[in-house]
């Protein structure tokens, strides 16, 4: 008999993700399952590997142990055990990187090997320093290399491909040395917005640049086939250009990844060169990593910190992830045996915002970086005690021998996993949890959520709600004003003390962000998943410096986003234009064109487009029984695009700031749906011209799934209404 189950209380939100998402389907695609079955049925997976080690008669009591963690929502595990354990697939794991030699066969053995990870549910990192660079001789055929960024776009194209079970897109992060001849290309790479859609980037920077970059001199660039010097460059000079490139678009992100070496626990097993996909787990080629998060938010008693409590769900969770090796179907025999061979596991944090909300403690305060350190460090305490006593109790990680442990000392008796800490982003399970996202800040205050029959609903911080009505300022009003206007700090009905402690990521300096990563990065094992935000008016000049403090400060990479910066990047950056001069071509004498009907929330728009010998070069729309407002906003769409065509604006760039813009009234026509006017002719002109946007990236913050704000954050698109996410 098992004991009874404490009761569930799910947010809308989170029970639209798991019912989307978790639950188990029938064969018309309807839920059959309901989220205590989920908990039950992946708690009795994980509990059972403990018969592996003799503790049969306690499967039931660690059954129960690791179900009601789970459904007190003080720990949930990464989405692949939440969504197959228990099942067929059953893989259980988000973490891989498999290695890219400097071959054909090396380089195609990995793209079936991804495949096969994505179709299991897993996300992919890559380095591809060893692939000789561009235009390179090669020897077996006489002819040229094409360099790592054309084969990243083949890695890409696979991706595109592969459906996740459907449950999980293919996520990617391509890795390049700064000293790799071809990295100004790759820097560069995702400023053109038609290609590598399914992959983050970063530059590996050792310290030997950074030496370089302080001390304003040249660094060399390094054939990787040859080991050869193909010539120096100034640091400077690349670092500005992935200073700018960051600044445009996000991207590239950067790994210090001799400081990820310094903390490598197998060093004997070979150098760590990449990371999973949004840059916290490091890993050495065919490994995989087990993440597991506990709710911070969870973890106040009395304005206190219960520390008691954490340290049980630490041991808890150690346990549970440790299982989670032994029960896992592994995609790869190759995985298989790395992951149990260092048995590498990732224990993090999520709720963090809110835990300082229930202290009374605003994120961008010094106490804020305080609790940081207290928090995390008591965390990796813990989980190193609970790690060496399941050594003792079910042996070392096989590779113990000649790794950082494995000292004359003796301090430790052993460790069962090579590593125990990761603060990884928790995009969905966060929203299942009901808390805030790892340990970013709130990212709204108040915030509009699409429902399925396309109405918004105003969701508000439940924290911030019991604040509002305790101290008599709450109303509906206001809360709509709020997700309006997505911060508090201009509104004045709310007082100052309140305003100071429910910052969002954009009231926060790029700073404060980095202290906050910082402090967790100093007692993490693995290392950190965090965006430093930027404001729009912020310069190459600010991005600089947050990498350069990043850098003193102990991180071991960092992702910016400059809000606003990928809605507006262009296809082809022309450098040396300067745009306040550019003047648009006069409206030819002779068009010729088409007329497309289509459907709207509004009514029956007529959308027409005219080209010239030199492409196209008008568009204007009609509504077909309406005027005022209505007609004048679309004469003004039509008017601004026929503008940007006619004055060289990329055609890709002005479908991706008229689409996914909402009305009030969507609709559904020709198996999409429809947003708005504007969108609706976004969709006119993308049939027209067979130029399209990705669907993750319609412009205006739409989730391609539910309508509803996408946000920036762990260096992923990403949607609280639904748990879409770009890096899942």
């Amino acid at each position: 008999m098992t004991a009874q189950a404490p009761p569930l209380f799910l947010t809308p939100n989170a029970q639209l993700v798991l019912n989307k998402r978790y639950l188990k389907k029938d064969i018309q695609g309807q839920v059959i399952e309901k989220p205590e079955d989920m908990f039950r049925r992946v708690a009795s997976v994980v509990a059972s590997a403990d018969a592996l080690y003799g503790k049969e008669v306690q499967i039931q009591t660690t059954e129960e142990m690791f179900f009601q963690i789970m459904t007190r929502l003080e720990f949930l595990p990464n989405s692949p055990t939440l969504m197959n354990a228990g099942r067929s697939l059953g893989q259980l794991s988000a973490c891989f990187v498999l290695p890219v030699e400097d071959s054909i066969d090396s380089i195609f053995e990995a793209i079936k090997q991804t495949a096969i990870i994505h179709k299991s549910g897993g996300g992919t990192g890559f380095s591809f320093s060893r692939i000789r660079p561009e235009k390179d001789m090669v020897k077996s055929t006489h002819g040229i290399s094409s360099g790592p960024i054309s084969f990243m776009t083949v890695f890409d194209v696979a991706t595109e491909t592969i459906k996740q079970g459907g449950t999980r897109r293919g996520a990617n992060m391509g890795l390049l040395r700064v000293d790799h001849p071809d990295i100004e290309k790759f820097i560069e790479a995702k400023l053109q917005t038609d290609r590598l859609n399914n992959f983050n980037i970063s530059v590996l920077i050792p310290d030997s640049f950074m030496e370089a970059l302080e001390n304003k001199r040249d660094y060399d660039l390094i054939n990787p086939h040859t080991g050869f010097k193909t010539g120096s460059v100034f640091a400077q000079a690349i670092f500005d250009k992935i200073v700018d490139s960051a600044w445009r678009s996000g991207e590239p992100g950067v790994v210090f990844i001799d400081r990820i070496n310094r903390d490598n626990p197998t060093p004997n097993l070979g150098l760590i060169e990449a990371t999973n996909p949004c840059g916290e787990q490091p890993l050495l080629p065919y490994e995989s990593c087990n993440l597991g998060s506990i709710n911070l938010a969870r973890m106040v008693k009395k304005g206190e910190i219960d520390f008691k409590r954490l340290k049980t769900l630490v041991h808890t969770g150690v346990h549970f992830l440790d299982n989670v090796i032994e029960v896992n179907k592994y995609p790869l025999p190759k995985i298989e045996k790395m992951s149990k061979g260092n048995r590498k596991i990732g224990l993090g944090v999520m709720g963090f915002a809110d835990l300082l909300i229930q202290l009374g403690i605003p994120y961008n305060a010094p106490q804020a970086v305080e609790v940081a350190e207290k928090v995390m460090g008591f965390i990796e305490t813990e989980s190193r005690l609970a790690s060496e006593q399941l050594a003792g109790e079910r042996g070392n990680f096989p590779n113990f021998e000649g790794s950082v442990f494995d000292r004359p000392d003796k301090t430790i008796s052993g460790m069962r996993n090579a590593t125990t800490t990761t603060v990884a982003p928790t995009g969905t399970i966060s929203i299942i949890a009901g808390t805030s996202s790892g340990i970013e800040p709130l990212f709204a205050v108040s915030y509009y959520r699409t429902v399925l029959d396309g109405t918004q609903m105003v969701e508000v911080n439940p924290f911030f709600k019991k604040m509002a009505k305790e101290k008599g300022f709450y109303s509906p009003q206001l809360m709509e004003q709020i997700a309006r206007e997505g911060s508090i700090r201009n509104i004045p009905d709310i007082p100052e003390e309140i305003k100071t402690l429910f910052v969002t990521s954009h009231d926060i300096s790029p700073e404060c962000h980095i202290q906050i990563q910082a402090a967790f990065q100093k007692y993490t094992d693995n290392a950190v998943s965090k965006t430093i935000n930027f404001p729009n008016e912020a310069t190459p000049e600010d991005v600089q410096n947050a990498y350069l403090t990043a850098y003193h400060q102990g991180c071991k990479g960092v992702t910016i986003y400059r809000y606003g910066s990928r809605e507006t990047q262009v296809l082809n950056l022309n450098k040396t234009s300067d745009s306040s001069k550019i003047n648009p071509r006069s409206r030819p004498t002779r068009t010729l064109g088409i007329t497309e009907r289509i459907s709207t929330g509004c009514g029956k728009l007529y959308v027409t487009i005219n080209s010239d010998e030199k492409g196209i070069c008008e568009v204007f729309a009609q509504m077909g029984k309406t005027g005022g407002c209505a007609s004048s906003q679309i004469e003004a769409t039509g008017r601004l695009i026929s503008l940007a065509l006619r004055s060289g604006i990329s055609l890709t760039s002005i479908l991706k700031q008229i689409s996914g813009i909402r009305c009030p009234s969507p609709t559904w026509g020709n198996g999409h749906q429809i947003l708005s006017c504007s969108d609706a002719i976004s969709r006119v002109i993308s049939n027209y011209t067979q130029v399209t946007v990705e669907e993750d990236e319609r412009i205006m913050g739409s989730c391609p799934d539910c309508g509803s704000q996408v946000v920036h954050e762990n260096g992923c698109l990403t949607c609280h209404s639904c748990g879409f996410s770009r890096c899942s």
